[in-house]
Parts: C-alpha cells; structure tokens; sequence
C-alpha cells in the first residue's frame, strides 16, 4: 500500500516530534520537511539548530517526565496523518516513550531502543551479555570506590566513561592505578543524568576504529561505507568514507552492526561503532539514529545518512545492500568554537575558494562554548588522504569569534 502525506498544518499530515534538535536533528528535520513532513523540534533551549528550520517549536526539560508526556499527548490530540517520535539525543525520559508506545505512539526506532541507548550500560550489556558480541573488558560503577576496584581489574591504560553523555563530556583516560577518584569526579561534571554511573573501559589494542551506518527500512538492512574518524577527548574531529579494510573484516562488521540493529529493532538510521584488529571486529557503541562522524556522507552519498533515516522511518524505498557512494572518497572536519559567546564566523569565502569540492556547513548554534562543534567542512577526492586534507584546510580558514 502507497503511503500518503497530508500538507503540513492540515488534518492529514505526517507529523514528526524531533526530541532533540541540535546539528544532526536540522539534517533530519530538513529532508522530512522536503519530503512533505511536518516537523516539531524540540529542545531545552530556544533557537537550537533545528528549530531554525523546522514549522513549529517547544522548549522542553525532556528529562522532565511529566513535561514530556504533556507535550506527546498535547501533540496525539491535534489531527495528523500520522505522528513519529524521533529521539535525537539520550538525555530523554524514556520510560515515558515505553508506557506511550504501549499505548499506541509510534517512537523511531522503537522505545526500547531508545532506552537501551540511553546508556551505555543497556546498550553495552545486550551486545556481551546477551548476543554474546566481542567487546572491550568493562566494569559498570556507582561510586568512586567502585571504580577504584574496576581499573585494578581491567587494568591500565583505561577510559571511565558517564554511563549517559555525548560527544566526550565527562570521559578521561586513567593511566595510573591510583587514578580513579579524580575520574570519577571528573565523570560526575560530564553526566547527562542524575544516576551518576560510569564504565570503566579497558583499552582494546586495535588498528583503527569506525562507524558502520546501518539502514534497516521496509526493503530489509542496508549498508553505508565504512567510515572512519578521529577522535579528541572522546568528540570527532575528523572523518572519512571509506575508511579501507579487508573484505573479510567488512563482513565481520556488517554480521555485528546486523546483530546488534536486529535486537534492536524497528526502522531507522543506526551509527554502530566498532574497533578492529585485523580481520577480528569488537562491538563499541551504538546510536539508534544517525551519527555525528557520518556527517561526511553529505559530500560522499548521493542520499546522506539523513535522508537515509528520514526514507527508512517513513517507509519508502532505500537502496538495497550498500548504499553507493559518489567519489572515490570523501572526509569532513569539524569547525571549533575558540571562546564562549555568541558566534560570529570569518573566513568563509577563503574555504570556499580553496577547492571546488568542497562545501561548508555550519549549524546556527545561537552559543558557543570552547570547544563547542559549530560546523563542519566537507570534501571529495580521488583518495581519502587527499579528502582529508581538503577538509582540514578549509575548516581551518573558517575563524570564529
């Protein structure tokens, strides 16, 4: 059966609540606006990226159950077509996505996965505990005792992780034994919740590490190109398509990311995070919607992981097995705020100018905190080296104050 898409505003519209509304939500909401959805985004703050572009929006703690569910059921009482609950970020009371779903409200993927990925304790305990997936050694802790005992048991170098935060907030490499009440501290600041819980994770001695962007959509699950990415005190810097591998560890990828999205369930976008070691693939993370490394796929696909989730939640056609690229390679690299403050950008017809294939994308965060992500430079090449250093030059001429 065709699916249909009312006008946005009418009684028969295609309704999306974004939960979340930072960079990687504007991408989202714009290619469900192109595709005739109406959008609502929604964050903590006013004037977030996505509500820039979106046709409504609210400010809402959704970390506050009840001001959450009010906002849900307020938004199922208007007439629509259809309404999509698209969380973009963990910090979301999820347990109020889990009673609404049971009672008929469609959250993307699923409202459990939404819960199990809030955290990297659920996410991390389906992998190795129940799919039996190769993982890092790891120890979850509630005090600063505990992590104490841990980082003597996974031993050192090791990294002590917020059980819920994002882009590297809280995270610190502990490379002494006596480490830990500093880290645990430090991990207290980084939290996006009140629980306070870490994992302390074992280093993992790898060759390199990526972002295998799985599709699953009415078709069944499709593949982007491995990506790969350079990380800063745990937040991207850079990334690349394809990040080159052996057959044999693509596979293996693609069988984890498979496992892991399976369990998971529903329709949508997932960034599954991997290390790997020559041909051996260990499970790391994964996010149930697209990623922030796979913003290189504005340059490098056709249908950008973006559209890829918003066709893939609406039911509609996305390309089956591996999702073709454009170029040969394509890297991003992000632009930085370099002081607090409202945002002000230069430099932006020098990046321009420096090579046809490049494009620039900055976000419209109406603050700036150093190190905040303001933006990011895109590139293509014959090769990743080349990419890479394309994008790295024009995100460098692009100066903030």
């Amino acid at each position: 059966m065709s699916m249909s898409i009312g006008t946005p505003g009418s009684a028969d519209a295609v309704r999306l609540i974004l939960l979340g509304s930072g960079e990687l939500g504007r991408e989202v909401a714009l290619e469900a606006i192109r595709l005739g959805v109406e959008v609502l985004a929604v964050d903590r703050y006013a004037g977030a990226p996505a509500m820039q572009v979106a046709h409504r929006s609210a400010v809402v703690d959704m970390t506050d159950g009840a001001a959450l569910r009010a906002l849900l059921e307020q938004e199922r009482a208007r007439p629509h077509g259809q309404l999509l609950v698209v969380p973009e970020i963990e910090a979301i009371a999820t347990e109020v996505l889990v009673e609404l779903e049971a009672d008929g409200l469609r959250v993307i993927p699923t409202a459990r996965a939404a819960r199990l990925t809030m955290d990297r304790e659920g996410i991390r305990r389906l992998a190795a505990e129940e799919l039996n997936l190769p993982t890092s050694p790891y120890r979850f802790c509630r005090s600063s005792e505990e992590v104490a005992e841990a980082i003597v048991a996974v031993g050192v170098p090791c990294v002590v992780k917020p059980v819920m935060s994002s882009s590297g907030k809280g995270q610190s490499v502990v490379r002494s034994l006596d480490g830990g009440a500093e880290a645990w501290a430090f991990a207290q600041v980084g939290t996006r919740a009140d629980a306070g819980a870490v994992i302390v994770e074992g280093f993992v001695d790898f060759d390199y590490e990526i972002t295998l962007l799985t599709v699953r959509h009415v078709g069944g699950t499709s593949f982007c190109a491995p990506i790969g990415h350079v990380q800063v005190d745990g937040d991207y810097r850079e990334s690349w398509q394809p990040q080159p591998m052996t057959g044999a560890a693509l596979d293996a990828a693609r069988e984890v990311a498979l496992k892991v999205t399976d369990a998971l369930g529903g329709w949508g976008l997932f960034g599954v995070e991997l290390f790997v070691r020559g041909n051996e693939v260990l499970f790391s993370e994964v996010s149930p919607r697209p990623h922030d490394t796979g913003m290189v796929t504005m340059a490098t696909q056709a249908l950008s992981e973006f559209a890829l989730h918003a066709r893939a939640i609406l039911g509609l056609p996305v390309p089956a097995g591996e999702v073709p690229l454009l170029a040969p390679a394509g890297a991003s690299a992000v632009v930085l705020a370099a002081a607090a403050g409202s945002p002000v950008y230069e430099g932006l017809d020098e990046a321009l100018a420096s090579d046809p294939s490049v494009s620039v994308r900055l976000f419209g965060k109406p603050e700036a905190s150093k190190p905040r992500r303001l933006g990011v430079a895109l590139a293509v090449a014959e090769d990743v080296e080349q990419a890479r250093a394309r994008a790295v030059a024009a995100a460098g001429a692009i100066r903030v104050r």
